[in-house]
């Protein structure tokens, strides 16, 4: 689960892909320009300000943060490992975040296919069940508004986690910590209050999140993982342009492992970061479906140099996990989502694996320090 960017800014111009090479300011068109995987400043990626970058699916309205960084893209040659996978894998250009919003809803999303109506991230530098007193998390209202000072942003909706522990899965969160990094915050089991102080939280919520690379190693991989990277490896802007080799690293470690050849690996963006997009998103219900984001699909049985123009979004994940492990729905946005279908060839011979090339290795960020500032926005 990587950080803040759209389709056109990171796979602008990829072979068979929807992209654009233009975009519009209130009307205006706007070349796109090329800029640095590590530039700032942090863009407006809130709930209220996806309604005025949508604009009604005008899709003209991405400058409200005073510049135009938003109409950019990301050069190849800075992704290099996310452009390998997404040649010989399978690369997903209507794949959308499913919620209209910034990180906090979209990771609730990712485990629940629900925010409990929360639309923006909670006030405060601690987010969840261990938010200070007095701390909040928007609700959504109507027509792209918040009920302010909305609720404590600590919630009791049943979750993937649940339905893997009824049915005796084992399941890992890998996520850093409040020792190791400022970015803790987007543990997002933490604003699960049953899980946050449950068995759980001890047992399947793991920090640092880079002890998953030993756990490969170990021969300790759960059923079912989600990994979410420290500050220093997500992409976010004005983070080090560090985050293609990290994913890579978790890649290759499955790749070298005995759990390749019955392992799906889904790499995901968890919203726009307020950055352009050109296509207009479905709308399902009063919370998304929201901007396109990347999604890579990785794995024996991932077709091979495929480019996927399905309707994808994020709470697809769980109707993946549910199919495959025979799970019932959690009734949510899953219960519409695609499950990937269209991604995979289990006609195929498993795809033997290749290494994915990095600059740095799995020993620099098993030694990294942590890092931060934490994501407000």
């Amino acid at each position: 689960m990587q950080e803040n960017r759209s389709f056109d800014n990171l796979f602008r111009g990829f072979p068979g892909a929807d992209t654009a090479q233009t975009g519009l300011d209130q009307g205006i068109p706007v070349a796109l320009r090329p800029t640095p995987l590590g530039n700032g400043p942090d863009l407006d990626h809130t709930h209220t300000g996806w309604w005025k970058q949508w604009d009604g699916g005008k899709m003209d309205n991405f400058a409200i943060s005073g510049t135009l960084l938003p109409y950019s893209y990301i050069l190849p040659s800075e992704t290099v490992p996310y452009w390998t996978l997404a040649r010989e894998f399978t690369l997903g250009d209507r794949m959308f975040q499913s919620n209209t919003g910034p990180s906090f809803v979209a990771h609730q999303y990712m485990i629940a296919g629900q925010s409990g109506h929360a639309s923006e991230n909670p006030t405060g530098s601690v987010w969840g069940c261990d938010a200070a007193v007095g701390a909040t998390v928007a609700l959504l209202g109507p027509n792209g508004t918040d009920l302010l000072p909305g609720v404590f942003p600590c919630f009791d909706y049943k979750t993937m986690a649940d339905l893997l522990d009824a049915k005796g899965l084992t399941w890992r969160y890998y996520a850093p910590g409040r020792k190791t990094d400022l970015f803790f915050m987007l543990s997002a089991y933490q604003a699960i209050r049953h899980i946050r102080f449950g068995a759980d939280w001890h047992e399947d919520v793991t920090s640092p999140e880079t002890s998953v690379l030993t756990d490969i190693a170990a021969g300790k991989l759960a059923q079912v993982t989600w990994v979410v990277p420290a500050w220093n490896n997500s992409d976010h802007p004005g983070a080090p342009p560090q985050g293609p080799d990290w994913v890579a690293s978790i890649v290759n470690a499955i790749g070298r492992s005995k759990y390749w050849n019955s392992t799906t690996i889904f790499i995901a963006w968890d919203d726009w970061g307020g950055f352009y997009d050109h296509i207009p998103p479905p709308q399902t219900d009063d919370m998304g479906l929201g901007f396109r984001v990347p999604v890579l699909v990785v794995g024996p049985y991932a077709k091979r140099g495929y480019v996927s123009h399905v309707t994808h979004e994020s709470s697809g994940f769980l109707r993946y996990m549910e199919e495959v492990f025979n799970l019932p729905s959690l009734g949510t946005r899953d219960t519409n989502a695609d499950d990937f279908r269209d991604c995979f060839d289990y006609t195929q011979p498993p795809t033997p694996f290749t290494s994915v090339l990095t600059k740095l290795t799995p020993d620099f960020f098993l030694h990294q320090k942590g890092s931060g500032p934490p994501d407000t926005d």
